[in-house]
């Protein structure tokens, strides 16, 4: 793979393919600061750093739930459990924007800690971007990157509501968490988020009877739907239920299929950026539904590249 962009004398890209297959932290850090680098110059280098990366190996775990469901303390008991096992684990924490620099506040970083020596554990933060799907346009990018060297990626959203399910076009499954009392089944009926989940998690069960109703309300809801999926209740802070959770994200079927999600992710990326002017120029919706069909087996990012290089040709030609 390294050898595939030797050619362009890049050896500075060249340098961080190497050191993101050995999981060496600086050069993932490197790697994960041209994910959020705008410039055109890093633009080019990060698409050359992807393809040049292995083929994705790592089982991606979506952990979405309102703010206060103890989604960064239960990221961390996960963590925990997980290297315990050696399951070389990366967590993409996604952070509110700074409104001054536009970059992460780290909050959910500083909730999860991170052991400097252990080579088989990276936490990194991204901004939001002001995006309202609950993931930046550089998650993607950033959970290909990871998943080509770490065997699982957790990926947590800043929460959920009526626009913030695009979690589920990113990873392998989903894993939603809410706390008791706090009334959430209503609104996650109305808003859709309870279509996506693959797991079903109940936080902070040493409350008791509260814990126990909200997973009888939960489950109550889902069979509404016509839906069944693995639901369990636990505790960060007790320790309740990690391992049975880490025993279910490693196992559970997702139950929706690759492909599928890899379409949505690259019609989402594609439409974000240019919207109905670029889906006209190539032709309308079934044009563009047709392109994504035949690279089936492609990464949906890497999609939405391939439909961006076809509405930039068409747009020259037009120009020209």
């Amino acid at each position: 793979m390294v050898s595939d962009i030797a050619d362009l004398n890049d050896l500075a890209v060249t340098e961080l393919v190497r050191g993101v297959i050995a999981r060496d932290k600086g050069a993932v850090a490197r790697a994960l600061n041209l994910v959020e680098d705008r410039r055109v110059e890093s633009r080019r280098k990060l698409r050359v750093l992807l393809e040049a990366l292995p083929e994705k190996r790592a089982r991606v775990i979506g952990v979405t739930g309102p703010p206060g469901a103890g989604k960064s303390t239960l990221l961390g008991a996960l963590k925990q459990r997980l290297r315990e096992r050696e399951v070389t684990t990366a967590i993409v924490a996604v952070d509110p924007s700074s409104v001054r620099s536009g970059g992460a506040l780290l909050g959910d970083r500083a909730r999860m800690h991170a052991d400097p020596d252990d080579d088989g554990l990276f936490v990194r933060s991204l901004a939001t971007g002001g995006e309202l799907g609950g993931l930046s346009a550089d998650v993607p990018a950033g959970v290909e990157l990871l998943g080509a060297t770490y065997d699982v990626v957790l990926v947590e959203t800043t929460g959920v509501g009526q626009n913030e399910i695009d979690v589920s076009h990113v990873v392998d499954l989903v894993a939603l968490v809410v706390q008791p009392g706090s009334g959430d089944t209503l609104q996650f009926l109305k808003s859709g988020v309870m279509e996506i989940p693959d797991v079903l998690i109940v936080n902070k069960s040493d409350q008791g009877a509260l814990a126990t109703r909200a997973l009888a309300d939960l489950q109550g809801a889902l069979g509404q739907l016509g839906v069944t999926v693995p639901a369990l209740p636990t505790s960060a802070t007790t320790g309740e239920g990690v391992h049975e959770l880490v025993d279910l994200l490693l196992t559970v079927s997702p139950r929706d299929d690759a492909e599928g999600r890899s379409v949505a992710l690259a019609w989402n990326l594609f439409t974000r950026r240019y919207g109905s002017f670029g889906v006209d120029r190539l032709g309308g919706k079934k044009s563009v539904k047709a392109l994504l069909q035949q690279w089936a087996g492609v990464p949906g990012r890497r999609r939405a590249e391939r439909l961006s290089d076809a509405f930039e040709r068409a747009w020259h030609h037009e120009s020209g």
